[in-house]
């Protein structure tokens, strides 16, 4: 798809994706209702398949590039990733037996690099950072005939993140603020543009780690401006938006607040999740929540929804973090 989704386009992913995809879990935190004194519940797309919400994103834009096909053959599909939009496509490419490769970052956690090998995609893990990984991935889509699929920047990718604001409303029809992590904001971008077309009261509440601030800096100066991410528990949320990304445009229209969280706030997150909800999350998962428990995202007496948006840790990391 060109151009920046509408909402019928998430209506489409939602009819081409149920057949694939499980309903995740919408339940209530007893733990977060009672840290904001409000009715907190979380979403927990770590329990969807890939272990994050971006199966969503990454098997709705394959699903739309095999229909445009036809039956002409489908190029190589490339792309960069911190991990979970890399293993999600590599995982929607072995369903359709398509061939994925996949540049990472060399810090990105060995259980995504992991997962990525075992669903049949080629893993190019050689650059040093994520802003690297996404030039590499371009100019290889670039030389070999490949079709590059952005982990936030494509239309198809948002339209399929969408979906998860669906299955919320449907559930809670009156939601008061929905609390979002914000990376290269295809998620916020994506579940924004469905609340604000079908339930235009509900806040949408961006988090971004203070390690890495793409979009609190570009939209205090008016522009994408290039950042200097540092190195994150939160990994998956770190690094630069791409020039033009859709996101940017979309994120500052429809995304009512931003807040970032410290490094300490994720720890204090993760551990929350773990021996309250007997949740696992990634720092990038729990970046929501820990917006919630620091007090900025959620007044008294509302009805929020806190994005849990992956699981997808290296045990040795999450146990330092738990135990620590």
């Amino acid at each position: 798809m060109s151009g920046t989704p509408v909402l019928l386009d998430i209506y489409a992913a939602h009819r081409r994706l149920r057949r694939y995809l499980t309903r995740t879990p919408l339940i209530r935190s007893e733990w977060l209702s009672s840290v904001a004194d409000a009715e907190v519940c979380l979403k927990i797309e770590s329990l969807q398949l890939s272990r994050s919400f971006k199966i969503r994103g990454a098997l709705n834009a394959l699903l739309t590039i095999s229909d445009r096909a036809g039956a002409a053959r489908i190029p190589t599909i490339v792309t960069a990733s911190a991990g979970n939009h890399g293993r999600a496509l590599a995982l929607a490419g072995e369903m359709l037996g398509l061939r994925v490769v996949v540049f990472t970052p060399q810090t990105a956690p060995e259980t995504k690099k992991v997962a990525i090998r075992r669903h049949g995609a080629e893993l190019r893990d050689d650059p040093p950072d994520y802003d690297a990984a996404e030039r590499e991935a371009r100019a290889y889509a670039a030389s070999e005939g490949a079709l590059y699929v952005s982990p936030y920047n494509d239309a198809d990718v948002i339209a399929g993140a969408g979906t998860i604001a669906l299955e919320i409303l449907e559930i809670l029809p009156q939601l008061d603020v929905l609390v979002v992590p914000l990376g290269g904001g295809g998620l916020a971008s994506g579940l924004a543009l469905a609340l604000k077309n079908i339930a235009p009261g509900v806040r949408v509440i961006g988090v971004e780690v203070e390690a890495s601030t793409p979009f609190a800096t570009g939209i205090a100066r008016g522009a994408i401006t290039e950042i200097a991410p540092r190195t994150s528990l939160a990994d998956g949320l770190t690094g630069n938006l791409e020039r033009g990304s859709m996101t940017f445009d979309i994120v500052r229209a429809h995304v009512d607040a931003f807040v970032s969280v410290s490094e300490s706030d994720l720890e204090r997150a993760m551990r929350g999740l773990a021996a309250e909800d007997h949740l696992i999350a990634e720092g990038a998962g729990a970046t929501a929540t820990a917006a919630v428990i620091a007090g900025r995202a959620v007044e008294p007496g509302q009805k929020a929804v806190v994005m849990l948006t992956g699981g997808n840790i290296d045990l040795e990391k999450f146990a330092k973090v738990i135990c620590s």
